[in-house]
């Protein structure tokens, strides 16, 4: 019994904060799509809902036009907890790399990023917060790494310098 206790008391402990479940939460007019057409770019993409309820962003990045990258992003308000060192993705990608990127407040110009492989199966990528690097406009900016105690925007971005279609299935991205 006394067994039980302790495992029970260390899992609140290390309880995971969810930023994004697809199964849970589908209102998937939070996510909106940023591609570099802003800037004359041709590249298309979208985020929508498969069956299964996972969301599935994908399209093609063309480096037309000085373009070259698609991507997705959603207004969140989460709080960090002291304790937390780690974003999870579960995600099954196509074996291409993509960004997970945060923004500690919606006003803030630029993104801390961290990159990522994907494989053709389903895994969960692990990232930890301290190695979220400040960038602004594919620049790393000389600002200390992520450490906010909060995080009002997330984002995946696809941007490998060359012309591609992708395809990145999401069934949640947590916090613990």
């Amino acid at each position: 019994m006394r067994l039980l206790i302790l495992f029970f008391s260390i899992c609140l402990f290390m309880k995971e904060q969810t930023v994004f479940d697809f199964h849970k939460d589908c209102e998937m007019n939070r996510w909106r799509i940023v591609n570099d057409d802003v800037m004359g770019g041709i590249s298309s993409s979208s985020i929508s809902l498969n069956d299964e309820f996972d969301a599935v962003f994908s399209g093609a990045v063309s480096t037309e036009n000085n373009g070259g990258f698609a991507m997705t992003q959603a207004s969140v308000s989460v709080e960090v907890p002291s304790d937390a060192t780690r974003v999870k993705l579960r995600v099954k990608g196509d074996g291409k790399q993509y960004q997970f990127r945060i923004k500690s407040t919606l006003s803030q110009r630029y993104w801390y990023v961290q990159s990522f492989e994907t494989s053709n199966n389903w895994e969960e990528i692990v990232l930890d917060l301290k190695d979220f690097y400040p960038s602004f406009r594919g620049y790393r900016l000389d600002k200390d790494n992520f450490s906010s105690n909060k995080i009002e925007k997330v984002a995946i971005l696809i941007g490998n310098k060359k012309n591609e279609d992708f395809k990145l299935t999401i069934d949640h991205i947590k916090i613990n």
